[in-house]
């Protein structure tokens, strides 16, 4: 029995003239995430795409998981395929549902008629092949209002589907229709939730990563590597740039008032950070950052460090207390990851009384008191490039 997936689109139906633009950008997501596992065929026809393996050998279970993690599928169900026949839908029902109705469970059918051509409507359809179940599996029994299982019967375009499960997907938009960002990540729980978000909205992303060794490990490197790697899982492949930033730190420590290091440190991440998404042709910058959380994200910290962006940044955690973000990390499983003990270059030189309330013309003229311009160009100059995920996926 030939089995395939119908995945369901949301926004993306809403789209109006660009919608082909984000269904094409949505099905050359499918390709790349399915491209490891074997060859698909992904058309899409009203609303719904039908992917459909072409290789005998290949595991659905695994087809599944990985269509999990495609940002625009809101929905899908594994379904069997049938001519459009009531007679071979029943047959095809009853023997994919076969393992599901070995159990006494309670059921109904839910029918969708799109070929008005088919001589049954949706109701009468509903009403044959249930009836038609009650009969082949006497150990079921029918519940129109809360059934165990809901059996859907799809009568489309060019062939009929039988499915009894919806499993959720990943929803929001394909990544790459929204253009591309690059997120600034340390190794701690907020940055690889931002990253996921913003991906999520339809954003590609490149990673921003500042190492200050010795004063940071390349344990922490490492860690961030895999938090990426599980954010590629749904944001498909990320260059990830690891800058040197000792230097600066240890200027900032040398010629800065104490209690700015933190944001002056910051507004230079956000020059350098400006000029590596420049040079990668992204539109915008990306932090973890929570209204409040930390003393460099009060509202007066936050509107320095954007004066010294040059271009949007985009903070997807701004609203967010900090167990709605751990809730996150645990559902894109980069919790634990993040909880590992090796600590990123924010830790270093932190002030024991940091400004909560700095004024901008005050942090600039500290900030100036050192010219940063060749250290800055060094800092992008030597930035490592590690290609984080698979162009297939």
């Amino acid at each position: 029995m030939k089995e395939i997936i119908l995945a369901k689109v949301g926004e993306i139906a809403l789209k109006g003239l660009n919608r082909k633009n984000f269904e094409d950008m949505l099905l050359k997501n499918i390709r790349k995430k399915l491209h490891p596992l074997g060859r698909f065929e992904a058309v899409s026809s009203q609303s719904t795409i039908r992917i459909t393996p072409l290789d005998d050998y290949i595991d659905m279970d695994d087809a599944a998981l990985a269509l999990s993690r495609v940002f625009g599928i809101v929905t899908f169900s594994r379904a069997c395929v049938t001519e459009k026949d009531i007679d071979k839908i029943k047959a095809a029902a009853k023997e994919y549902l076969s393992d599901i109705f070995s159990e006494n469970v309670s059921f109904k059918v839910e029918s969708k008629r799109s070929d008005k051509k088919f001589p049954y409507g949706s109701p009468e359809i509903s009403k044959i092949v249930g009836g038609f179940l009650a009969d082949e599996f006497p150990n079921i029994t029918v519940d129109v209002h809360n059934p165990d299982v809901t059996v859907t019967v799809e009568v489309r375009d060019y062939a009929a589907y039988v499915h009894a499960s919806v499993e959720e997907g990943a929803g929001g938009l394909p990544v790459g229709s929204g253009g591309k960002a690059a997120i600034l990540i340390s190794g701690g729980i907020d940055s690889p939730v931002a990253a996921y978000m913003m991906a999520k909205r339809g954003l590609a992303l490149t990673a921003i990563h500042f190492a200050s060794p010795p004063y940071t490990s390349e344990r922490a490197e490492e860690k961030v590597a895999s938090l990426l790697e599980l954010v590629s899982e749904y944001a498909g492949r990320i260059d990830m740039y690891t800058v040197p930033f000792t230097r600066i730190q240890t200027e900032i420590q040398k010629n800065c008032p104490e209690e700015l290091f933190t944001i002056i440190m910051r507004r230079l991440m956000m020059r350098i950070s400006n000029i590596i998404a420049q040079n990668t042709g992204c539109q915008a910058l990306i932090t973890g950052e929570s209204l409040g959380q930390v003393a460099s994200q009060t509202l007066g910290a936050l509107a320095c460090t954007d004066e010294a962006a040059e271009m949007p940044v985009f903070r997807p955690l701004i609203g967010m207390d900090k167990k709605e973000i751990i809730a996150i990390s645990h559902r894109i499983n980069t919790f634990e990851t993040s909880c590992l003990p090796y600590e990123d270059c924010c830790t270093v030189f932190t002030p024991k009384h940091p400004k909560t309330k700095p004024k901008t013309d005050l942090v600039r003229s500290a900030e100036n008191c050192v010219d940063w311009t060749d250290m800055i160009n060094e800092a992008v100059e030597n930035a490592k490039i590690t290609k984080i995920g698979c162009d297939n996926c």
